[in-house]
């Protein structure tokens, strides 16, 4: 009856080694699981690009408003007869006191 008992003991110790350390025990497990969620977050935000471009090319399908868009803004094109402005805008500037006025704290 001791020597079955030790016989099992050790098939339980094997079969936990190799639960543990073997090619698929637990930390390849965790290993894997780690490259399926990063492989997800991958394809998720590819998959957002490709909704992004489909819609583009519907836009671009459908009418020449995008096409126009996208070449006023890209291409800085411009139509006959019309005349390109571009305008910038700066921060108001604070003027520098006066020499004869104290520093303000």
């Amino acid at each position: 009856m001791r020597v079955v008992t030790l016989i099992l003991v050790g098939l339980l110790a094997v079969i936990h080694a190799e639960l543990w350390f073997g090619k698929g025990g637990v930390p390849r497990v965790w290993s894997l699981k780690s490259q399926v969620q990063r492989q997800q977050s991958i394809n998720a935000e590819a998959q957002a690009r490709n909704e992004q471009l489909e819609a583009e090319v519907r836009d671009l399908q459908e009418g020449l408003e995008m096409v126009e868009e996208k070449a006023r803004t890209e291409l800085g094109m411009v139509k006959p007869d019309e005349v390109y402005v571009q305008l910038t805008t700066r921060l108001p500037s604070v003027p520098a006191p006066a020499a004869s006025e104290p520093p303000v704290h």
